[in-house]
């Protein structure tokens, strides 16, 4: 309590510091903390489990299967017909 008193009493510059610094290092410790928990998280990450679990085989195979969308060719000829009829309708 003598400590909370001591910091109270000191000049308003102090004070901000002293929150400042106390900010820091707490934000520091919870950033290393968060960085050694995502290392254990990520060396405990399984990504044969993970393939597994998605199915990539069937999803591929179930994709190959799907009708492919083809896109009917245009000559020339058609193409200018096509030009043609648009110059016709607007205005």
């Amino acid at each position: 309590m003598n400590f909370l008193n001591k910091i109270q009493n000191l000049p308003e510059g102090k004070r901000k510091t002293i929150f400042w610094l106390i900010v820091i290092i707490v934000g520091i410790s919870l950033l290393i903390w968060w960085a050694k928990n995502l290392e254990t998280r990520i060396k405990s990450f399984k990504s044969e489990k993970i393939k597994e679990e998605l199915q990539l085989p069937k999803l591929e195979e179930g994709l190959k299967s799907l009708p492919k969308f083809e896109v009917p060719e245009i000559s020339e000829e058609e193409l200018k017909k096509l030009e043609e009829i648009l110059k016709e309708t607007q205005p």
